[in-house]
């Protein structure tokens, strides 16, 4: 297969991989936090600079490949990844919380480069056909979160009397392979096209309402999920007592639940149109609050990560079919990067008040607290800009 469409399943290829590597960290980073932190409430900090890495990489990424371009920085991300999670190998050797903490920062790092590969994808497809792009990007994901927590989990006692440290032995070597298939990418010719043309300030990009409709929902869309998900390990394996196993389960069927929507997302979303689409997902986590608050046995926690997962999905993939309609092809890295920032920034600090509300709220009111935003993207959905397009970007070639 040649031309855009090989570019795309070969950005899947390497989400898949590289995904598989990053929801090892997200399953085991609360789990080993609580096993090294000095403090309980410091749980969840390594997963927390997982996102925090993410966030603070994010005007960065959008340099260097804006400088270098997106394959040469998607490959070099990749082995540095490779090089941190070693780096967490070494410190469960060593028993060391600080060098863990460095390790998840820098890993976090890849993922900004990794979110990348959803824009790489949009850039080598027709207008029509991004949301579709996005999707089939995020099946990529839907494999990892298949294949990532059972590679986690299967050698976990691969070095003697250190659990998990043959875990990230795992992650670097599917961080390599990540590097290996994205040789194979090659930027389609709009990319150098785009790269002149007329450019609005950047003030006048994020002030339009689309704009700051698409950002919201990237934010609500992460934001919520990551404050949830990051403390749902503690909340069963620390809190309830449930085991390494159950725990393992409920964080694999919501991974699996974030992506396997993607099979038909993208073509849903074209159909229906980019609103319908934010409802439904944003309809989709509320239950998710619902059900998490009613109680805390195995299903209460089963299916309310299943719910957030699928919501986020529909959410998430609607933003940004909606975000790709409001720049032109000239001012698409600094668009870009606004977004991206906004969304992993309020992920990070979502993900790093996860752990201490989870100790001083609970696991009821944690989850009521991660309906305010979901209530405010509800009232600018009803209230807001209406979407003109159906998920397709209006924009020039």
């Amino acid at each position: 297969m040649n031309g855009p469409s090989r570019n795309v399943l070969v950005l899947a290829a390497a989400q898949a991989l590289s995904a598989s590597g990053m929801m090892t960290m997200t399953l085991l980073g609360g789990i080993l936090g609580a096993g090294l932190a000095p403090r309980p409430e410091l749980a969840t900090l390594p997963v927390s600079l997982l996102i925090l890495g993410l966030a603070l990489t994010t005007v960065p990424a959008s340099l260097l490949v804006q400088r270098f371009g997106r394959r040469n920085s998607f490959i070099a991300s990749a082995l540095l990844a490779a090089l941190a999670a070693l780096g967490v190998c070494f410190a469960i050797v060593h028993a060391s919380f600080l060098l863990l903490c460095l390790a998840a920062l820098l890993l976090g790092s890849n993922l900004a480069f990794q979110q990348q590969h959803r824009f790489a994808a949009a850039e080598s497809v027709a207008p029509e056909g991004v949301s579709r792009a996005v999707s089939t990007v995020m099946v990529g994901t839907l494999v990892a979160a298949a294949v990532g927590p059972q590679l986690a989990l299967h050698l976990k006692d691969l070095v003697a009397g250190h659990e998990y440290a043959g875990s990230f032995i795992g992650v670097s070597a599917v961080c390599v392979a990540t590097a290996l298939v994205l040789t194979q990418y090659n930027p389609a010719p709009v990319q150098h096209a785009a790269s002149t043309g007329p450019v609005r300030p950047l003030g006048q990009i994020v002030r339009q309402p689309l704009y700051g409709l698409a950002v919201l929902a990237g934010v609500v869309s992460y934001a919520g999920m990551s404050f949830i998900m990051t403390a749902t390990p503690i909340s069963m394996h620390v809190h309830d007592h449930y085991s390494d196993g159950a725990t393992a389960w409920v964080i694999q069927s919501h991974l699996l639940a974030m992506y396997a929507p993607s099979l038909f997302s993208g073509a849903l979303i074209t159909r229906i149109g980019v609103r319908a689409g934010m409802s439904a997902g944003l309809a989709l986590m509320t239950a998710c609050v619902v059900i998490d608050a009613s109680g805390r046995d195995l299903m209460h926690y089963w299916w309310g990560l299943v719910l957030l997962g699928a919501g986020w999905n529909l959410l998430f993939v609607a933003g940004t079919a909606l975000l790709t309609t409001t720049y032109q092809p000239a001012e698409r890295y600094r668009a870009q990067a606004v977004n991206e920032f906004a969304v992993f920034g309020t992920q990070a600090l979502a993900s790093l008040l996860a752990g201490p509300a989870i100790h001083a709220l609970g696991w009821q009111a944690l989850n009521f607290a991660a309906a305010v935003p979901m209530a405010l993207l509800a009232a600018l959905l009803v209230c807001g800009p209406a979407p003109s397009d159906r998920g397709t970007p209006a924009r020039t070639p």
